[in-house]
């Protein structure tokens, strides 16, 4: 735990940069209230600014985080056609404001967002600046993932196994049904973003489980980073 003079208890929240050895922590020397320099101003989990407390010769966050091991997102998206478009960027159908909820850029803030793009029909998840596929691991299930390549330059996921590439120009994957997007107002061969790939699936309903808000999730690791599982739940639905 990163102390200068007195330890810190983040009681659970995502304050701790990547270099956690440049936290202070000091107690002011004519207030006596403790001062915290170089930690995150609101929690990567919760979007929640840390109201600090002394307590028992520590500096403690007051409120506990609801989320102390980060946020796994799960969302099912109904794929009727059997034809999936996959891409980075599908706002040109399916869009929501991203600045609606928690800050985008915190676990919270990443749920939100999947969830409201889910409620319009599209897949979605940040990916930073990876690159990644959807790649085929079995039958109806897919993972949405970065592989890294060996001294060999052979990549740790086999290509025959990547369905699609994700160009990331908005650092994202966006997935839906091909035939929702294009009767929804989506126009093959005219994106805002990058290209997209039609895949065929089996039809039915497919939950895609989110890894990137995960606590400790690394999008640098230095082995395959997988952001999403997908695998087909249910059949379509009879109407």
């Amino acid at each position: 735990m990163p102390t200068d003079r007195t330890p810190l208890d983040t009681n659970g929240h995502d304050l701790l940069p990547r270099r956690a050895d440049a936290v202070q922590v000091l107690i002011g020397a004519r207030s006596g209230e403790p001062i915290v320099i170089g930690a995150r101003f609101s929690c990567a989990s919760c979007d929640e600014m840390p109201t600090y407390v002394l307590r028992e010769g520590a500096v403690h966050v007051q409120d506990p985080c609801p989320y102390p091991m980060g946020i796994t997102t799960e969302i099912t998206l109904d794929v009727p056609s059997g034809k999936l478009i996959v891409t980075d960027d599908l706002r040109d159908v399916y869009d929501v404001d991203i600045d609606a909820g928690a800050d985008y850029n915190t676990a919270l803030g990443k749920k939100q967002v999947i969830e409201a793009m889910a409620a319009l029909g599209c897949a979605f998840g940040t990916v930073s600046n990876t690159c990644p596929g959807l790649y085929r691991q079995g039958a109806n299930s897919y993972v949405i993932a970065a592989p890294v390549l060996d001294d060999n330059d052979v990549p740790s996921l086999p290509d025959e196994a990547c369905l699609a590439e994700i160009s990331t120009e908005l650092w994202a994957y966006s997935i839906a049904d091909f035939e929702d997007w294009k009767a929804k107002g989506g126009h093959p061969g005219q994106k805002l973003l990058g290209k997209y790939t039609v895949v065929d699936v089996t039809p039915g309903t497919y939950k895609f489980t989110y890894h990137g808000g995960e606590r400790g999730f690394d999008h640098h690791a230095a082995d395959t980073v997988v952001f999403a599982h997908l695998e087909r739940v249910a059949p379509t639905p009879v109407s």
